[in-house]
C-alpha cells in the first residue's frame, strides 16, 4: 500500500465549512470572505458572507447626528 494510494488531495484540502453565527455548512470558496493571503482553508474567516453583510450593516453609524441638528436659539 503506497501513501499516495492512500490519501488525496480533497483529504488535505477543507471545502466547506461550518459558520460561527449561523451555523449552517456552506462552501469554502463561495461562501466566505478570505481575511489575508494565501489558498489554504485558514486564509477564509470563520464567519459567512451572508452573516458578515448582516453585522456590518447593523453595526454601521447613522446620520441622525446631523440630519437632527439645529440653530442655537440664543
Amino acid at each position: 500500500m503506497d501513501f499516495d494510494e492512500e490519501f488525496e488531495l480533497e483529504h488535505l484540502i477543507f471545502k466547506q465549512r461550518k459558520c460561527r453565527t449561523c451555523e449552517k455548512i456552506k462552501d469554502l470558496i463561495d461562501g466566505y470572505y478570505k481575511t489575508r493571503k494565501g489558498s489554504g482553508p485558514s486564509a477564509y474567516s470563520y464567519e459567512c458572507k451572508d452573516c458578515t453583510k448582516k453585522r456590518v450593516l447593523k453595526s454601521r453609524k447613522t446620520n441622525k447626528a446631523k440630519n437632527t441638528w439645529e440653530y442655537p436659539d440664543w
